[in-house]
């Protein structure tokens, strides 16, 4: 059980050079917990890849359609008055702060490409490099 963000999704989902690593994680581990806001995230992500035409949006539709049956189950919703400590601890977003409150809260690393949770986090933030290095 693995707490990942939507940096980790878009790879994961969505053709890119660390599209192997994404899969390759969900081999380690399938169980990727997430806040609800990854939604709105991820289709803001399909949302600009539709644009710059990288996808159509009927394929986006359907990744994401694919995405929330498969992540439904994960969804877990995290304490404002976690997110608000985080946010309070760091100079990172409230949105950012989501995704590392899943990760305290339940127990698990996130594995981020965000380089500021990252930095700010290292207790609980792993890359995706050094998750599957070790």
């Amino acid at each position: 059980m693995i707490a990942v963000d939507t940096h980790i999704l878009c790879y994961y989902w969505l053709p890119s050079p660390r599209s192997a690593q994404a899969e390759a994680l969900a081999q380690r581990d399938p169980v990727w917990l997430v806040p609800p806001l990854w939604r709105s995230e991820f289709r803001n992500a399909l949302a600009g890849a539709v644009r710059q035409r990288v996808i159509i949006i009927a394929d986006a539709i359907e990744l994401l359609q694919r995405a929330e049956r498969q992540l439904r189950q994960h969804e877990r919703q995290v304490s404002s008055r976690t997110v608000m400590d985080l946010v309070a601890a760091s100079s990172c977003t409230a949105y950012d702060c989501e995704f590392v409150a899943v990760a305290r809260e339940q127990g698990a690393p996130l594995i981020s490409a965000n380089r500021q949770i990252l930095r700010e986090f290292p207790h609980l933030a792993v890359s995706l490099d050094v998750f599957l290095a070790s």
